[in-house]
């Protein structure tokens, strides 16, 4: 990427600007590059199929209010070295840099024991030592260890510029318009009291917004039923092949690395294979994926031709946990109609639980600052929308199964 100022055009915002050649080595390194080959909401295309954006639309959002909130401190009279903001910029550019493919979706499946903003740490190291050491303030603010709190907030908390874009990006990309938050107006409302981030007191609705706008979003988009049984299909697409791989059966995998770590048994510490890690993507597991849907083993290749052809599973959601006599009676059904072993037809009928928090005060508060300069939490002002009662998260149990008439069908071969 060439040296001096560059400006991109974003469909969310218009025009980013980049204008650092620091920041030009880190977006042209071919480990940031990687980030256009995975999927932001994995597979929310499926039911919303404009949500095709990827990871590097997000960074380069991200990055871009950012931007905007640094230099609206600034007016306000905080004091940021030229060093300290480029370590921000830095840092939110990179605060996702560790996610493998389809992001969340298989975060500790293909890569067990492992959490994406770990391995976005150790990338961070290498970048800094390949950039003889520049990156080393965006790091110490990605980790909260900088001596100014609220730079890591900026970019991990409640009201950090990564919800900020994510709310704004999906909701603009999947059409979802409860997802809308007034992004502009919060960070003008943004403000530091004894290093900490706060928000001006006249800025609460706007916050409270924020806040429902995610609750909504998480239910309606991020763990939507299909989305969230397309996810899981995946998932154990990759537990099957690990542990046919595992048996010594052979399978097709165009792709060296993927290869590698599916033959693993633990990658609990990535070590010297953080190379390979990042020369992987969304495209080696869709390739591995059309592969596996013609291979001889039936578990295999009906779950993958179930993915490609979004033949997915049912998906029930509820408050409650399912009565284990329904999950037997299903079991046996399929049992019946497949030929699936016990063992095996533990691919296609399963439960659990997932859940979402509208605020969480235990993981960070967002502190009100008031004209007379006292500061409230924001569930604690007076007639708060978002309570105490909504810090609980909310719980739902989920239950994945086969339908028996579509085993038939995929067993069968029957793709039309």
């Amino acid at each position: 990427m060439a040296k001096g100022r560059k400006i991109i055009n974003d469909p969310v915002y218009g025009f980013i600007t980049i204008d650092h050649p620091l920041l030009f080595s880190v977006i042209g390194h071919p480990y940031y590059q990687r980030l256009r080959r995975i999927q932001q909401m994995a597979f929310a295309h499926l039911v919303y199929p404009g949500a095709v954006h990827s990871r590097l639309h997000h960074s380069l959002g991200s990055y871009h209010l950012m931007c905007i909130a640094l230099r609206e401190l600034q007016n306000k009279g905080v004091m940021l070295s030229a060093e300290e903001e480029l370590g921000a910029k830095i840092a939110i550019l990179l605060h996702d840099i560790g996610h493998g493919p389809f992001s969340h979706a298989l975060e500790h499946t293909l890569i067990e024991g492992v959490h994406h903003e770990s391995i976005s740490l150790q990338i961070m190291e290498v970048l800094n030592q390949e950039n003889k050491g520049a990156l080393q303030t965006a790091i110490a603010i990605f980790n909260n260890s900088y001596h100014l709190p609220f730079l890591h907030q900026l970019v991990s908390g409640q009201l950090d510029v990564d919800r900020m874009d994510y709310l704004t990006r999906d909701s603009f990309f999947t059409g979802v318009s409860e997802g809308v938050i007034g992004y502009d107006r919060i960070i003008k409302m943004l403000t530091v009291q004894d290093g900490q981030l706060m928000v001006e007191e006249k800025g609460i609705f706007s916050i409270e917004k924020f806040l429902v706008a995610r609750r909504l979003m998480y239910w309606q988009v991020y763990l939507h039923k299909t989305v969230l049984g397309a996810e899981k299909l995946l998932v154990n697409i990759i537990r099957r092949a690990k542990d046919l791989i595992q048996k010594g059966i052979s399978l097709p995998v165009a792709s060296p690395v993927l290869e590698q770590f599916l033959s693993q048994k633990t990658t609990a510490d990535l070590g010297t294979q953080l190379d390979a890690f990042c020369q992987l993507d969304d495209y080696d597991l869709m390739a591995a994926v059309k592969c596996w849907a013609l291979q001889p083993d039936r578990v295999l290749s009906t779950l993958c031709r179930m993915l490609l052809n979004r033949r997915l599973l049912k998906v029930k959601l509820q408050a409650d946990p399912l009565e284990p006599g329904l999950m037997q009676e299903i079991r046996g059904k399929l049992i019946r109609a497949t030929g699936f072993t016990a063992e095996e037809i533990g691919y296609f009928v399963f439960d659990g639980e997932t859940s979402n928090t509208t605020y969480d005060p235990a993981e960070e508060r967002i502190q009100v600052l008031f004209k007379d300069g006292t500061v409230r939490d924001i569930s604690q002002v007076d007639n708060a929308l978002i309570q105490h009662n909504l810090s609980r998260p909310l719980k739902k149990y989920y239950f994945c199964y086969l339908d028996p008439e579509l085993a038939i069908k995929e067993l069968q071969g029957r793709t039309n």
